[in-house]
């Protein structure tokens, strides 16, 4: 089904407000890409585990489409949420790019100020080096990605059928 392009965009994140994880999914093609200050995720599965597991959150999130054609989109969201390690409040605004092909998303980049988002999820003060250092928001992304999908076997990629 061909989707037109502020329709998908509505669709994945008023689903992200509503912490539908399975219709955000279906928003993205089997080969996609998604990347931010933290992931960097290749395929639908990996980009599903990672939304089901942000959908388990109190997230809350509105977005204004910025400008779109038929092959990709610019948009402003806004996240609001408790980040866990700390129990502080985070206001994330976000810009999200869009390549789109065959009615879905194909490549998502999701940037944010990552100085400011680490001042509010963990403090000026300890937010210094997680702000300014992206491969230690990677490693904690991945461990935590990790471990959600082993208690999440759904999300789990089955290996082709030939020796690797």
């Amino acid at each position: 089904m061909r989707m037109a392009t502020p329709s998908l965009i509505e669709r994945l994140y008023n689903a992200l407000d509503r912490h539908d994880h399975e219709t955000m999914a279906s928003c993205y093609h089997a080969a996609a890409t998604f990347r931010d200050i933290a992931f960097d995720l290749r395929g639908r599965t990996r980009i599903h585990a990672m939304w089901h597991m942000i959908c388990l959150t109190d997230i809350r999130a509105s977005f204004v489409v910025l400008d779109s054609t038929a092959t990709s989109a610019r948009v402003k969201l806004i996240d609001e949420y408790t980040f866990t390690d700390t129990g502080r409040r985070v206001r994330n605004e976000i810009e999200s790019r869009f390549e789109f092909a065959d009615g879905v998303i194909v490549e998502h980049v999701d940037d944010c100020d990552p100085h400011l988002w680490a001042a509010m999820a963990f403090g000026r003060t300890l937010g210094f080096i997680p702000g300014r250092v992206r491969m230690l928001r990677s490693l904690k992304a991945r461990l935590l990605l990790r471990a959600f999908i082993r208690k999440h076997p759904q999300h789990r990629e089955t290996p082709p059928p030939w020796p690797q």
